[in-house]
Parts: structure tokens; C-alpha cells; sequence
């Protein structure tokens, strides 16, 4: 049986309906900050803890967070939405999404979302092409997990589906 990489459809059709937690990445690189929403995360290591951070190559926050030492990974809620269509449906290259958000500078300046008060700040270890997005493989350094949202439904894949992205994937 001669085997070939499949297309983007027949992929599709195996992801289809597939659900997982969506976050807001941030990045600070001495000049410049941004953020996105992002689909593409997950723990890639128990010990050392490793999380691997996937950012499209036609996002804007990739280009900051190319520069940036830290990166910092905002869980979203399931009443996050808002944030999520923030981050996830303007480009950093029209507006500051920061303008209108409450934040403050954590480890090296990288930006903390205080409406999204479960996050790890991580230092890049790696960053890894990978087709259209760029891995980052993340050294946590830094978590914060507000225990009053700590039980929180996720935001999910699923639950963004009607965000329009800022810039295609």
C-alpha cells in the first residue's frame, strides 16, 4: 500500500469536533509587547516541566515573542470570551490590544492579564518550526492559579469557533 501525506481535509475529518482549552500568549521583548489567542498548547514533559507553546507564523505576536526571553500562558475561563475574541480576533499589527485590558508587567516584563488570573510564565527554551506555526518549548518559572476560579469551566476550542481570526492560519 503506497502511503501519502494526507491533505488538509482528510486531517480535518480526524480533528473535526476535537475540544481543548484555548489561552491568551503574551510576550515582552525589551520595545515591543503582544499577545494572541492560541489552540495549539500542551504539557510536553512531567520532570522537567515543559509546556510547548505553538504560535502562527502570520501572527504578529510571533514576531515579538521571536525576540522575547519569556512567554507568559493565560488559561481562559469559560466567561472569557471577550478576552479571547480580543487576543484572538485583531491583529497586533492594527491595535494595541493591551489599550483597553487590564494588565501588569510580570517576570521581565512580560504582560499578565489580571482578568485571566491562571498563568505560567515560562523562558524559551527551543523554538521549533512546525509546518505553519513555531513551537516554543517553555521552562516554567513563574504560576499563578487564583483558587476562586480554579474550578472554572475551560474556554475551549469549540467555544471560539465564531472568532474571527485577525490574520488567517
Amino acid at each position: 500500500m503506497a502511503m501519502r501525506p494526507l491533505s488538509t481535509d482528510e486531517f480535518d475529518a480526524f480533528v473535526e469536533g476535537l475540544d481543548y482549552p484555548v489561552f491568551v500568549v503574551t510576550a515582552y521583548d525589551g520595545h515591543e509587547r503582544a499577545g494572541c489567542l492560541v489552540g495549539f498548547a500542551t504539557q510536553a514533559s512531567i520532570d522537567p516541566p515543559r509546556l510547548l507553546v505553538c504560535l502562527s507564523e502570520a501572527n504578529h505576536t510571533l514576531r515579538v515573542a521571536e525576540r522575547a526571553d519569556l512567554l507568559a500562558v493565560h488559561l481562559l475561563g469559560a466567561d472569557d470570551h471577550p478576552l479571547a475574541a480580543r487576543f484572538g480576533g485583531e491583529t497586533g499589527d492594527e491595535v494595541d490590544k493591551f489599550a483597553d485590558v487590564r494588565w501588569h508587567p510580570g517576570p521581565g516584563g512580560v504582560p499578565l492579564l489580571d482578568d485571566l488570573p491562571r498563568y505560567v510564565v515560562g523562558r524559551v527554551l527551543e523554538r521549533l518550526p512546525l509546518g505553519d506555526h513555531v513551537g516554543h518549548l517553555l521552562a516554567p518559572v513563574a504560576e499563578h492559579t487564583d483558587e476562586q476560579r480554579e474550578s472554572d469551566e475551560t474556554l475551549t476550542y469549540q467555544g471560539v469557533d465564531d472568532v474571527e481570526p485577525g490574520h488567517p492560519a
